[in-house]
């Protein structure tokens, strides 16, 4: 029976021992080791409870779990709606999303305007910080290569920067407000962000077109399902290299 060396060498890296492991998920030990010695795969409760104390997806120690037929079908259910294009998604859709986070709301983009000119933004932060709502923003940092570059690509040399710029003077009014924080980051951008509770609009972008003219994926947190959890974990990545707004 093969043993499992991914979950092993996650364990090493964290710094943790199997008796360590078993504690944080309230197992026994000798479970822990029958999992890495004997390569058995636990219920998928324990197997959540280990990606989390590990910090890792769990399909990357158990990669068999990618074919249950039940993680298929709850990734499938997340997926509410497709957008052709962001242009397409209708105003009232973002409106309604925008006004019903009552726990988070997370924005991982380079410039997007659209929240500026078309939403208010700065006010939306300033209400739902009233309002307890934990805010996180994350804009491109403009003297990046990552953003000169895709401006070189959109063929809006300038323009994305100066857009940046005008929208990080704006974010200083709110950034230190009781549960908004604000930065910028350097990284690729491969799709913008807009998380809204359970709620998450992903906009994906295409090698020389604008994001507003890119599909926009509406994707509803299902237990079970991998999409939300999968693109999340990618801003938290930006989220902890970016750069606090000051």
């Amino acid at each position: 029976m093969a043993t499992n060396e991914r979950l092993r060498g996650t364990l090493a890296s964290a710094q943790l021992r199997t008796a360590d492991l078993a504690e944080k998920i309230a197992v026994d030990p000798k479970t822990v080791e029958r999992w890495i010695t004997q390569g058995r795969l636990p219920h998928r409760a324990h197997r959540v409870a280990v990606a989390q104390a590990l910090g890792v997806d769990e399909a990357y120690i158990w990669p068999s779990v990618l074919a249950e037929k039940v993680t298929q079908s709850a990734s499938v259910a997340e997926l509410l709606e497709l957008h052709p294009s962001r242009a397409a998604v209708p105003h009232g859709v973002w409106s309604q999303l925008i006004a019903s986070a009552r726990e988070a709301l997370d924005v991982l983009t380079y410039a997007g305007t659209f929240l500026f000119e078309q939403h208010n933004i700065v006010d939306v932060l300033r209400e739902k910080s009233a309002a307890g709502v934990r805010c996180r923003f994350l804009l491109g940092d403009e003297t990046s290569e990552a953003v000169r570059q895709r401006a070189v690509d959109e063929g809006t040399t300038g323009g994305l920067e100066g857009r940046i710029q005008l929208h990080r003077r704006y974010l200083r009014e709110v950034a230190g407000l009781p549960g908004v924080e604000v930065r910028t980051h350097s990284t690729t951008l491969y799709n913008s962000l807009f998380r809204f509770d359970q709620d998450l609009m992903v906009n994906g972008h295409a090698y020389g077109a604008p994001a507003g003219h890119s599909p926009v994926l509406h994707l509803r947190r299902v237990p079970g399902g991998r999409m939300w959890d999968h693109y999340m974990r990618s801003f938290d990545e930006v989220w902890n290299v970016g750069t606090p707004e000051t």
